[in-house]
């Protein structure tokens, strides 16, 4: 007969579990054990810690990079987590903790809901796709978010009519400059395109008055960026554009400055330098998550976007899908101050 109870080596004791526990962080296998998912979490935290320094001399490497951030710590920290559990690897686990680190010092600021209340003013913009099977039910969607001003980008020339009947009923005041419009419930004067150096007009600038004040609108669409093999991240064209709409915020007379446009980059990429560097995301500030924008019908990225200069936003949010590839993006914000 064997009894119980008696201080016997019972396997589900706490204590047993303990020296379990011991003996195996003093196998030295398990420090010995998956170097490489370890040398891996290493480098990964580098490249998130170091994205800055990446070069952008071959194939836009580091725009690339920044471009999908975020990523790198969302599918990076948990493959090698499951990495460093299947080989039974004390270094590799405690090596995950940096990457981890790493991304949450990064992009943790974004998960938590800084949404506000109140403010003067709601704004949006839309990358509307020059293919889109539905204008008029695109255009029906984003006047629905009750923005006050709306932007929209890639208008077809062929489609500019369908977009003005759509919205006619909401919008008093509009302007189509190029393949960039912007529909406004409050007058728009001092309207002109701006020269993003691409040829044709992708970007326009007008005074929104505003029941609480002028407010300096930009609308652009920077040019797209493309992936290729033989030359990376191809976004030389895009780079200038953003150069040159730089120049044309920062010589802004108006102190409260909006831009709504689908920029082809994310607030990360050091090639939008010239525009991010003078103003603030408005999802950055006071949105909840990522925002991410495109590809609507699994987005990645938040590569379309709205800034402010000269006055606060409130809270930032993105809007239901339409027939575009892209997501439509909502902001309000709240004047104060001198115009």
């Amino acid at each position: 007969m064997t009894e119980t109870g008696g201080g016997g080596t019972d396997p589900h004791r706490p204590g047993s579990r303990l020296r379990r526990l011991r003996q195996s962080l003093r196998d030295r296998g398990i420090w010995r054990r998956g170097l490489v998912p370890a040398a891996l979490a290493v480098l990964l935290a580098l490249v998130m810690l170091l994205h800055a320094r990446i070069p952008n001399d071959i194939g836009n490497l580091g725009s690339l990079t920044e471009t999908f951030l975020p990523w790198l710590g969302v599918v990076g920290v948990p493959l090698l987590l499951i990495l460093a559990l299947v080989r039974k690897s004390a270094t590799a686990l405690i090596a995950v903790l940096l990457p981890a680190v790493v991304w949450l010092n990064l992009f943790g600021g974004l998960l938590g809901d800084k949404t506000g209340t109140g403010g003067d003013l709601t704004v949006a913009t839309h990358n509307v796709n020059a293919e889109n099977p539905d204008p008029a039910g695109t255009a029906r969607a984003v006047a629905a978010s009750g923005a006050d001003v709306l932007a929209l980008e890639e208008l077809k020339a062929s489609a500019v009519p369908v977009y003005e009947q759509a919205l006619a009923s909401t919008y008093n005041y509009h302007s189509v400059q190029g393949t960039v419009g912007l529909w406004s419930k409050y007058p728009l004067v001092h309207v002109r395109p701006v020269d993003i150096k691409l040829g044709w007009t992708r970007a326009m600038r007008a005074t929104v008055e505003s029941p609480a004040g002028e407010v300096a609108v930009y609308v652009a669409h920077m040019p797209s960026v493309r992936v290729k093999l033989a030359a990376g991240f191809t976004a030389r064209q895009r780079d200038t554009s953003a150069d040159a709409l730089g120049e044309a915020i920062a010589d802004e007379s108006l102190s409260r400055v909006i831009l709504l446009g689908d920029l082809n980059g994310t607030m990360n990429d050091r090639a939008l330098n010239a525009v991010t560097s003078q103003m603030r995301s408005t999802q950055g500030a006071v949105g909840s998550g990522f925002g991410f924008s495109w590809p609507a019908s699994f987005p990645m990225a938040r590569i379309d976007q709205i800034m402010v200069r000269g006055l606060d936003p409130v809270s930032s949010w993105t809007l239901p899908r339409t027939g575009s590839d892209h997501l439509p993006i909502a902001a309000r914000v709240k004047l104060h101050g001198e115009s």
